[in-house]
């Protein structure tokens, strides 16, 4: 497996769909249009095929980063107000304590072969080289493979974030808060 500690211009359709994957939507444009290049750590194959995506945020940003211009394009005025709407119901902050995992995916044809570890091994090292000395991400409860994998990397739950109402929108009901302290 080959590590990039950004994406490649001539990945970004790549991503958008890979990231996308997870999500199951038609937002390709949006998040192709709204990549954070910076802001990730990628794997690829050894025929340098993207196959994997750990996004980070930060003070500056995260992963998927778009504004409501970037929104706009792709949905028009009033598409972009109801989803920039409900997207903030999610956002989060960003955590001055922990080094925060702004999404991890692997591509469906890769999973269970070590991608998602890979990832986990060096967004951890990047933490440790940006100063934290833990790491946290949210998984969501209709993910158990994906909070498994976590578990086996030292990620301790400490806390369920509730959807209510808005679960119908994003079909699950909520997020586990995972933190994995760092050596």
């Amino acid at each position: 497996m080959i590590l990039s500690h950004t994406i490649r211009p001539e990945d970004r359709a790549a991503a958008a769909r890979l990231y996308w994957q997870a999500f199951g939507d038609r937002a390709e444009q949006f998040i192709s249009r709204a990549l954070a290049s910076d802001h990730a750590i990628c794997v690829h194959d050894p025929n340098g095929q993207l196959v994997g995506i750990a996004g980070f945020k930060t003070a500056r940003g995260g992963l998927v980063d778009g504004g409501f211009s970037d929104m706009r394009t792709v949905y028009g005025l009033i598409g972009a107000a109801w989803r920039m709407a409900i997207l903030g119901l999610l956002r989060g902050e960003v955590d001055n304590d922990r080094f925060l995992i702004d999404g991890i995916v692997v591509d469906q044809t890769m999973q269970g072969r070590g991608v998602g570890s890979t990832l986990l091994t060096e967004i951890s090292r990047e933490a440790l080289a940006r100063g934290y000395r833990e790491v946290r991400l949210e998984v969501v409860d209709t993910n158990p493979r994906a909070r498994a994998l976590y578990e086996r990397h030292g990620f301790e739950a400490r806390g369920v974030n509730r959807l209510g109402w808005i679960r119908h929108i994003f079909g699950f009901q909520s997020a586990i808060t995972m933190v994995r302290r760092l050596r």
